[in-house]
């Protein structure tokens, strides 16, 4: 499954002169690592973001979310945000900084 190149980019530009983020192919996507844990990804057209369990309820409440399935088993602490939900800057902004934020919250791998 191709993933969008033009969201990925816009992620890059915001997160990419962060040394500390890195950038990986995952699940048939990219992903963006924070101290080698993910913090939020591209899958098709949609971006997954990591938010934690304690803050799941409130992320699925915001527009475009839904929740992560891969796998037929939802992930706790992830959520999938439409493409469409994320065209603003000021959207994709402020949930890349949540992604970013709970991976920093972890121990660096």
């Amino acid at each position: 499954m191709a993933y969008d190149e033009g969201l990925a980019e816009r992620i890059r530009e915001r997160l990419g002169a962060d040394p500390a983020v890195t950038e990986k192919r995952m699940f048939g996507g990219v992903a963006f690592l924070y101290e080698g844990n993910m913090a939020v990804g591209v899958t098709g057209d949609d971006l997954m973001v990591r938010v934690g369990p304690d803050a799941s309820d409130a992320a699925l409440a915001r527009p475009g979310a839904r929740v992560f399935d891969m796998t037929g088993r939802p992930m706790r602490g992830w959520v999938v945000v439409d493409g469409a939900a994320v065209a603003e800057d000021g959207t994709l902004g402020a949930w890349l900084d949540e992604g970013r934020a709970f991976a920093a919250s972890l121990p660096p791998k």
